[in-house]
């Protein structure tokens, strides 16, 4: 039996209602990247208040490793809910809040001492991770990538790239920081292979500390293993292992930001995995909490120590119904049924979007780390022009035929798929066929037949 039940247009007469209240009610600001209405949801299925049934490729925005609603966490959230809603770890200690840290001191990549601090969005353990290394270092550098996304607190944006879409206007940002190319292969500079564009990239690296910055100066360098909004593009093994060279030699605090591609995502519980390397502090937010609102740093002991008393904390970090789905997400995730269901999706995922690229002209790249993949969409494949119009028609098609999706990558010309990893092999091969049929629809409407030729 289909999963996707369509009983009305999208968005329905239900839907239209409450999307003409948001817009009378919230800032035009706020973005959304579908007319998708809900009222409730569970594993990788969206059901809106018309009636309509989705399956979700997005997932909370990599935000639901373990699915909608999954009856762990729901127990879990419902059960300290009778005991205690909030209390403040700036106040008092409760256990959840101890056991959460304990757990991801003990996941997480370093066989060292760690410690973690919790708090509410990535944004948020972003800023508290540079504010440990420069605590830690005494100094006020930090070095970013091309292509990263941070957030969009002050500091967290101005580590941000794609200035378009997060920072117009948005200006002054935060000082000391240090921009260097991150290396897409699909995008190298012309005359120069993959390969040759490592290398470039570690060369910019490595020139950047003579004329960009002194490395006595650097606090910390932070780093998305495989970036999310940028692409999913993941950071090619050369440049890794030399940012952790580097780092080492000049006692500069190495940050993974582990966000968007942590908790299974790649395959593995963590992308730093891949590399065989452990960075100094871990940022994790998004599927930490299945959909909850919790983040967290989790660092060498020594440098998560080196704040002084009070430097760190807020009202809400580390609440009790955050830190209880938290832990059951983590336990549920860290199962090594769950990871081989994760690297299974992202083998069928591949495969499939593949396949697309042979017999589809406007894909012109597929590429991530697991089930942590995109397609990158181009009017043509010999000049890779980027295809953000059709990319965003696209989506619109796929959600007319019952599938949620949602852009990415610097020119917003990708469509990321980023499943609940709880989804079945038969909605999975559903979904996709429904997105394939969205593309199938707006490339015979856009390309050329000189276009369509050149694969």
């Amino acid at each position: 039996m289909s999963s996707i039940q369509l009983k009305t247009e999208v968005p329905g007469p239900r839907s239209k209602a409450l999307l003409a209240r948001r817009l009378a009610a919230v800032p035009t600001g706020l973005g959304k990247a579908t007319d998708v209405v809900v009222e409730r949801a569970e594993g990788a299925l969206v059901h809106d208040v018309d009636g309509n049934t989705f399956i979700d490729f997005v997932g909370g925005i990599g935000a639901l490793a373990v699915g909608h609603c999954p009856p762990p966490v729901v127990q879990a959230i419902q059960a300290e809910a009778q005991k205690l809603i909030h209390m403040g770890s700036l106040v008092a200690t409760y256990e959840s809040y101890v056991r959460l840290c304990e757990l991801l001191n003990e996941v997480t990549p370093g066989a060292f001492a760690k410690k973690t601090l919790l708090s509410n969005s990535g944004a948020e353990a972003v800023e508290n991770a540079i504010k440990a290394a420069r605590a830690y270092t005494r100094r006020p550098g930090v070095i970013c990538f091309e292509g990263a996304y941070h957030g969009r607190t002050l500091l967290a944006s101005s580590l941000t790239s794609k200035y378009g879409l997060f920072k117009k206007t948005m200006g002054p940002f935060a000082g000391e920081i240090v921009r260097l190319p991150m290396p897409n292969g699909y995008r190298a500079p012309e005359g120069m292979t993959a390969d040759d564009c490592v290398t470039w990239a570690i060369h910019q690296l490595d020139h950047a500390f003579t004329a960009q910055v002194d490395p006595s100066e650097v606090a910390a360098m932070i780093i998305e293993p495989v970036q999310g909004e940028g692409g999913f593009v993941p950071v090619p093994p050369r440049v890794m292992q030399r940012m952790r060279e580097l780092c080492d030699q000049h006692g500069i605090v190495l940050i993974a930001d582990e966000v968007q591609c942590g908790f299974a995502r790649t395959g593995k519980l963590f992308a730093l995995e891949h590399y065989g390397i452990a960075a100094d502090i871990v940022v994790t937010a998004k599927s930490l909490g299945a959909g909850m609102p919790v983040s967290a740093i989790t660092g060498r002991a020594e440098i998560m120590d080196a704040t002084h008393l009070g430097g760190m904390g807020g009202t809400y970090g580390g609440n009790p119904l955050t830190c209880v789905a938290a832990i059951a997400a983590i336990e549920m995730i860290r199962q090594p049924a769950f990871l081989a269901r994760a690297e299974q999706i992202g083998v069928m995922l591949r495969e499939t979007l593949e396949g697309w690229k042979s017999r589809h002209p406007l894909i012109g790249d597929v590429r991530g780390l697991g089930s942590m993949l995109v397609i990158e969409l181009v009017k043509d494949r010999a000049t890779k022009q980027p295809a953000p119009d059709e990319t965003l028609a696209i989506i619109k098609a796929a959600c007319q035929k019952g599938v949620i999706a949602m852009r990415a990558g610097l020119f917003t010309n990708c469509i990321r798929f980023l499943p609940p990893l709880t989804i079945t092999d038969d909605q999975l091969r559903e979904g996709l066929g429904a997105v394939e049929q969205a593309l199938s629809e707006i490339e015979a409407r856009v390309l050329t037949p000189a276009a369509a030729g050149r694969s």
